[in-house]
């Protein structure tokens, strides 16, 4: 039995509240994801679901960027105010501290300056590491703490690392997590998460602590197996997955409201609890979004919708209607469904081109020369591009250009005109004419692995870039931290005016492109944008930086919210890689795809 100053107990697989029979139904809805402006709506909209509780995890790396800063937690990263608000609808709150949240978010919230350090070491009982973790958790937890049932507020839980036995076994560190948030005032319900097999139960659960398994179908087979280990504990689906997240290249990713509706049915039929990931997705704002890696690296993309139940922009869906039925019949709240938000109408806007990408990008000033190529984590940057440059001699003929240890993507210039791009190691051909060449390599990082043995792993050049068999040295680097860019900074580049840089000879050219359009008085709204004849890049409106944008799909437009438009005049500025369209077109939808049914592979 759990102890009892916690406001959430359990007895003979039972759970209580206050000492009475609860069953918790709740959503994930993450802070990170949704523009603060927007956090009420949405979670009136989760409690308006039929759901007693909201989950958020915490990203280390939206509160930490840089290891010499001090975590920050204003504006958009006041997870107090985030977790009052829930309170003040009457929600209670669960908390996933982490510090590993996968999430599809990048590096799965662990900041890249320390991965830097560690490496393949996150995520065990590593003296640094831990010591990193440590100095979080002195900061992060008394406002956690301050916030519980026990203080008067609205946290009811918190999970202790995240889906660990999918990753190690190293039992020591779990342990000092565990007591890492005990010494630091965590007095409400601790579980563990982990996926439905004793392999992962085996290597994420913790003797004395709620053991809950995350998954999307066959729920009788997943408490069935959570009882046969922890017969006396209650049965808690710490995440449903009712929907799925996309990758760059592939299909959109949906789960029936028939398929999704009969497990839920399961779920709360068993008597268990059940959290909803998502509940609300939300978007991957700037250059947040993850990757996976099976054999090829998978880029997350800027959507996180999921198929949940309620939208990335805030619609009510079928599911949410469907989904709502069995909670309020579970004993959830029946609040009113509120409106769907106001979508800006559909209009078309011509483009200004601006200044060309190798001339914008080239002038700003580089680093000092390198022997070899440095990496993103060596040049300070986590996100982001890097233009490396280097003049080696060519002989006389066609040679090899080989670049080992890219991650992600590099475009190749020689002498100004493109000659190829690569997606990982691999090589191009080169012809000299016995002189120095410009080499120029611009180079993306496209997401950091969040989830398995890759998590933490490097971005840049990282191994060396040859011709033919010999190694290129001498580099002048030019970190591009995209989204630390002030709008006047970007505004510069974008017009080349401030740095003289000059304007792209050909329209459809690589290169900035800017847009200009009004609007009226209470006629901000959310809007979706897309971005016809461009190829793959990234995009600003009014210096807040949406995201990617790739023409492989799958989604094709870009979530706008309504607090970044403004009154008056609007700006979108677009950094295209590739190739350039002349107009951007607002939608009157979402377009996310050709759908595909997700199917669990447990």
């Amino acid at each position: 039995m759990t102890a009892t100053s916690a406001l959430l107990t359990f007895d003979d697989g039972r759970l209580f509240r206050d000492g009475v029979p609860h069953q918790v139904l709740s959503g994930s809805l993450h802070y990170f994801r949704v523009h603060p402006a927007q956090w009420r709506d949405r979670l009136e909209r989760l409690a308006a679901l039929g759901l007693n509780t909201v989950d958020t995890y915490v990203a280390w790396n939206f509160h930490q960027g840089r290891p010499d800063r001090a975590a920050s937690f204003e504006g958009w990263r006041d997870l107090e105010a985030f977790v009052t608000i829930a309170g003040e609808l009457g929600l209670d709150v669960i908390v996933r501290p982490g510090p590993y949240i996968c999430a599809e978010w990048d590096n799965g919230g662990l900041p890249a300056w320390l991965t830097a350090i560690v490496g393949t070491r996150a995520r065990t009982s590593d003296p640094t590491y831990l010591a990193a973790v440590a100095a979080w958790f002195d900061d992060l937890m008394p406002r956690l703490a301050a916030l519980q049932a026990s203080n008067g507020g609205p946290i009811v839980a918190f999970q202790v690392e995240n889906e660990y036995g999918s990753y190690g076994d190293d039992a020591s560190y779990l342990a000092w997590l565990r007591e890492a948030l005990v010494d630091r005032g965590a007095s409400e319900l601790l579980y563990t998460a982990d996926g439905p097999t004793d392999l992962m139960l085996d290597g994420g659960s913790l003797p004395g602590t709620l053991a809950t398994a995350t998954f999307g179908s066959r729920a009788a087979d997943a408490f069935r197996l959570l009882r046969s280990r922890r017969a006396d504990e209650p049965l808690l689906c710490a995440e449903f997955w009712n929907g799925w997240f996309d990758h760059w290249g592939e299909r959109h990713h949906v789960r029936s409201v028939p398929s999704a509706d009969a497990t839920l049915g399961d779920i709360l039929d068993a008597g268990g609890s059940v959290s909803l990931y998502m509940a609300h997705g939300g978007t991957n704002f700037g250059l947040w979004a993850g990757a996976n890696h099976d054999g090829r690296l998978q880029p997350t993309i800027t959507s996180y919708d999921s198929d949940a139940p309620i939208a990335e922009h805030g619609a009510v869906t079928a599911k949410f209607h469907a989904f709502r039925s069995r909670f309020v019949a579970a004993g959830g709240r029946e609040l009113p469904v509120p409106a769907d938000p106001v979508i800006l109408p559909a209009r078309s806007i011509p483009v200004v081109r601006g200044s060309g990408l190798l001339p914008a990008l080239g002038s700003i000033a580089p680093r000092g020369a390198r022997p070899t190529p440095p990496s993103f984590e060596e040049l300070g940057i986590a996100s982001g591009l890097v233009l490396y440059a280097a003049t080696p001699r060519v002989p006389l003929g066609e040679l090899e250009l080989s670049v080992r240890g890219l991650h992600d993507r590099a475009q190749v210039f020689v002498d100004g005109e493109p000659i190829g791009v690569l997606d990982g190691d691999g090589s191009l051909p080169v012809r000299g004419t016995g002189t120095r060449v410009d080499l120029r390599i611009l180079v993306e990082n496209q997401g950091r692995i969040n989830y398995g043995p890759l998590l933490g792993q490097g971005k840049g050049i990282l191994g060396g870039v040859q011709l033919g068999r010999r190694l290129v040295h001498g580099w002048t680097t030019t970190p591009l931290p995209l989204d630390e860019w002030s709008a006047a900074e970007l505004g510069a580049l974008a017009s080349g005016g401030a740095t003289g840089a000059a304007g792209a000879a050909d329209d459809a050219a690589a290169g900035f492109s800017t847009a200009g359009f009004v609007l009226g008085d209470g006629e901000p709204a959310d809007a979706f944008l897309a971005l016809p004849g461009f190829g793959k890049g990234f995009v600003w409106v009014n210096g807040f930086l949406l995201g990617r944008y790739w023409e492989v799909g799958p989604q094709s437009t870009l979530y706008v919210p309504a607090p970044v438009l403004e009154v008056g005049v609007n700006t979108v500025t677009v950094l295209e890689l590739l190739h350039s369209g002349t107009h951007l077109a607002f939608r009157d939808r979402p377009e996310l795809g050709p759908p595909e049914e997700y199917v669990e592979t447990f």
